[in-house]
């Protein structure tokens, strides 16, 4: 692969409830990326983080951010006026996979389905079922399982964090129906949907910890699911990844009901900046179909531009 950056600064870490994660993301990317021969600079990110580009000089950012500010169209925004070339997707397809109401009526838009929901208040969520349970409240701009809760037939009210005066993830959340069955995934590196992992848990369900703790989950690589359930996964992944504008590396999340009379498979969400740790779902499918993580790192690197 021809090369034209050498100098990347890496964004790790930041100031949203995902730091602890995009740290170990921020720091395997820049390990990776030294051993395919850049020269990596790891910037944990601050709110001076033009201050801190500036001192760095690098070619390019390698943006491995996660969550608010750093996954939601604003670093983007900053890197687009300070003319430095940026990995993963633009301020707009940011800004719209955040939003999860908003990248719900692109998915509308594009026949992409996805379970039906609706946008209230935390009180209103708080005060009583806003919706038929089983239903799932989740915050509607962040990441990483953050915050999500899910009301089931027979709970008494709903889930007491949402009152707590330590919430810290929007006044606005997302109640959606919640869909059984199991949890799938699909990577979609450039315009070409990698392979499609399920994950299965121990765990009420695929949650924060679930995620990132060690033997928090397994993932099933490929899954084992019928010719037609992956291909129609792969198809979905690409055309959200396209609908919402993407750029490099994403990752759709997806439900699958095989007992469902109509439609078996929702998609959830797209993830703009897909984890990068140790136990991250992307790296395992690339390295599945023979593309090494330094080799990956490279590739997203080498896919920055400005007005993505």
């Amino acid at each position: 692969m021809s090369r034209k950056y050498n100098k990347i600064a890496v964004l790790k870490g930041g100031w949203s409830p995902e730091r602890d994660v995009s740290l170990n993301s921020g720091a395997a990317a820049a390990q990776a990326l030294a051993e395919a021969g850049y020269e990596a600079v790891e910037i944990d990110a601050t709110r001076d983080l033009a201050d801190q580009l500036k001192e760095a000089k690098p070619d390019a950012v390698f943006n491995a951010l996660h969550g608010q500010w750093g996954e939601d169209g604003c670093v983007q925004g900053l890197l687009e006026v300070l003319e430095l070339p940026y990995t993963h997707s633009g301020v707009m397809a940011s800004a719209l996979a955040m939003d999860k109401q908003r990248a719900k009526a692109v998915f509308e838009d594009a026949n992409i389905p996805s379970p039906p929901g609706k946008i209230v208040t935390r009180a209103e969520a708080a005060g009583g079922n806003v919706m038929q349970a089983p239903y799932v409240v989740k915050p509607n701009a962040q990441g990483s399982s953050v915050g999500v809760y899910i009301v089931r037939d027979g709970d008494n009210r709903p889930p007491a964090e949402l009152t707590s005066a330590e919430w810290a993830l929007g006044e606005e959340v997302l109640v959606e129906k919640f869909i059984p069955g199991r949890e799938l995934t699909v990577a979609v590196m450039g315009e070409r949907a990698l392979c499609v992992t399920e994950i299965t848990t121990a765990l009420a369900f695929y949650d924060y910890e679930a995620k990132y703790a060690a033997g928090g989950s397994k993932h099933v690589l490929p899954a084992d699911v019928p010719q037609a359930i992956t291909d129609r996964c792969l198809d979905l992944a690409l055309r959200a990844h396209q609908a919402l504008g993407c750029r490099g590396l994403s990752r759709a999340d997806f439900r699958y009901d095989p007992d469902a009379d109509g439609e078996q498979l929702y998609c959830l969400e797209v993830n703009t900046q897909p984890g990068l740790t140790s136990t991250s779902l992307a790296p395992e499918q690339a390295a599945h179909l023979g593309v090494s993580f330094p080799e990956l790192c490279a590739w997203i690197a080498e896919d920055a531009s400005c007005q993505r």
